[in-house]
C-alpha cells in the first residue's frame, strides 16, 4: 500500500475513550516474541515476488497455512475465498476462532500478503508477522467475540482479494455476516536507522458517513491500547487504499494502523529486512496485541508462568495421532504462557528433528518405525513413543 499523508491537527480527549488497564492482556502482550517475527519476514523474503496468481503467491498461501496449522488451528477453523486474477486462481486466507459469548459477531483481523516488484518485507511482511503472532498467542485464549485473521491477496492490484470476500462472503451469508469492526495492518515496518516510536492509527472519513463516528470511537480506542500496553506513541490519520476499504464502503467499521516514517522501498526491489526496522515491527505487535483483546473482550484471568509451572504443563501433555503419518499434533495446558521445545530422537538417539513453540509438527520425512519424542520446558522434560507409520 502507498500512501500520501496529510498533517493532522485535530487532538481529542482521550478521557472520554478512557479505558482500563488489564494485567491478563499485557501478560499475553509480551508472549509477543522478537524472534518469531525475524523468522516470518526472513521467510517472507524468501518466498520471492508474490505477484497476485503467480506461483510465489500460491506459495505463501501454502506456507501461511502450514504456520496456522503448526498453531493447533484445524482444517474446521480455517477456509480459502478464492478469486480468478488474469486467468489464474489465487487465495485469500481466514481463520476462524469462535466466541464463546457473542460467536456470530465477528472482529475482524487483516493484512494482505501479496507483493509487487520486490519481496514486500515491510509492505506487507510486517502485517502479516503480526497477524500470524496474534492467532498464535490467543488460540488458546477464550474471546467473547469471533475472531477471524484474514490474509488478503490482490491488494496491490486494487483491493481485489478484499472486494472478493466482501461480495462472496460478507454479504452472501445469510443472515449477512455480523461485523463488529475491521482492524487492518498495512506496512508497519518503520526505517532502517530512524527513530521508529509512533504508529498511526487509521480513522474512516469517506462516504458512506454512517459509519464515520464509530470508526472514530474504535480508532481512539485503539490509541488508548497503543499507550496502555507498547511504549509507542500515536498519531491519528485517516483509512485510505487498503484492505479495509471495501468493508467501508460496505458499511462497516473499520480502524487500521500504518507505519508514521514512511518507507519509499515498498514496491521496489529495496523493500527487504534490512531496510526495516524489525524492533519496531515487535513494538506494533504489542500495541496490536492489547487491542485485538480489547476489541474481542478476551478472557481477563491474569494467568501467568507463576500460574503455570512446567510440570503440570508436561503432565498434561498429548501427542496424536499415534501412530502418525505425515503431522503430529501437540497439546498442552496453558501451552501460549511459557517457551515450550519438542525433539524427536531415534533409537540410537541420533536427533532427527527440533522445533519450538510449534504445536503440529511435521515428520513426514522421517522413515517408518519408532521414535523418542522430548518435550522440554524450562528444567522439566518428559519423553513418549511415536510410532511412525507410512
Amino acid at each position: 500500500m502507498k500512501k500520501i499523508f496529510f498533517s493532522l491537527t485535530t487532538v481529542f480527549s482521550i478521557s472520554a475513550f478512557s479505558q482500563n488497564f488489564t494485567q491478563a492482556y499485557q501478560n499475553r502482550v509480551n508472549e509477543i516474541s522478537q524472534t518469531n517475527i525475524n523468522t516470518t519476514l526472513t521467510e517472507f523474503a524468501n518466498l520471492g515476488v508474490k505477484k497476485t496468481g503467480s506461483v510465489s503467491n500460491n506459495n505463501a498461501f501454502a506456507w501461511l497455512k502450514t504456520k496456522y496449522l503448526s498453531f493447533g488451528y484445524t482444517e474446521g477453523e480455517i477456509s480459502e475465498n478464492a478469486f480468478l486474477y488474469q486467468g489464474n486462481t489465487t487465495k485469500n486466507l481466514i481463520i476462524t476462532k469462535t466466541g464463546t459469548t457473542y460467536p456470530n459477531t465477528f472482529v475482524i483481523v487483516c493484512g494482505h500478503y501479496d507483493t509487487i516488484t520486490g519481496p514486500g518485507v515491510n509492505d506487507n511482511g510486517s502485517g502479516v508477522s503480526l497477524i500470524l503472532e496474534m492467532a498464535r498467542i490467543l488460540k488458546e485464549v477464550p474471546t467473547e467475540y469471533s475472531i477471524k485473521f484474514i490474509n488478503f491477496t490482490g491488494e496491490e492490484q486494487g483491493l481485489l482479494g478484499s472486494q472478493n470476500y466482501v461480495n462472496t462472503v460478507v454479504n452472501s451469508t445469510s443472515p449477512k455476516m455480523d461485523i463488529k469492526l475491521v482492524f487492518n495492518i498495512d506496512q508497519v515496518g518503520g526505517v532502517a536507522g530512524q527513530v521508529n516510536n509512533t504508529i498511526t492509527c487509521e480513522r474512516d472519513t469517506s462516504n458512506p458517513s454512517s459509519n464515520n463516528a464509530a470508526s472514530n470511537t474504535i480508532t481512539q480506542q485503539l490509541m488508548n491500547c497503543v499507550t496502555l500496553y507498547s511504549p509507542l506513541q500515536t498519531n491519528l490519520s485517516y483509512a485510505y487504499a487498503s484492505d479495509y476499504m471495501p468493508f467501508q464502503s460496505n458499511n462497516e467499521v473499520i480502524t487500521g494502523i500504518y507505519e508514521y516514517n514512511e518507507s519509499t522501498k515498498p514496491h521496489t526491489t529495496g523493500d527487504t529486512y534490512v531496510n526495516m526496522d524489525p524492533v519496531f515491527v515487535y513494538n506494533v505487535g504489542k500495541a496490536a496485541l492489547g487491542a485485538v483483546q480489547y476489541f474481542a473482550t478476551a478472557d481477563t484471568n491474569a494467568l501467568s508462568t507463576v500460574d503455570c509451572p512446567p510440570e503440570k504443563m508436561l503432565e498434561s501433555l498429548k501427542i496424536y495421532p499415534n501412530p502418525a503419518n505425515d503431522f503430529i499434533q501437540i497439546e498442552m495446558i496453558n501451552s501460549n504462557l511459557i517457551d515450550f521445545s519438542f525433539t524427536i530422537v531415534d533409537l540410537n538417539g541420533r536427533t532427527l528433528l527440533q522445533t519450538k513453540n510449534e504445536k503440529r509438527i511435521n515428520i513426514s520425512k522421517l522413515s517408518s518405525g519408532l521414535y523418542l519424542g522430548t518435550m522440554t520446558v524450562e528444567d522439566q522434560k518428559v519423553t513418549k513413543k511415536i510410532m511412525i507409520k507410512k
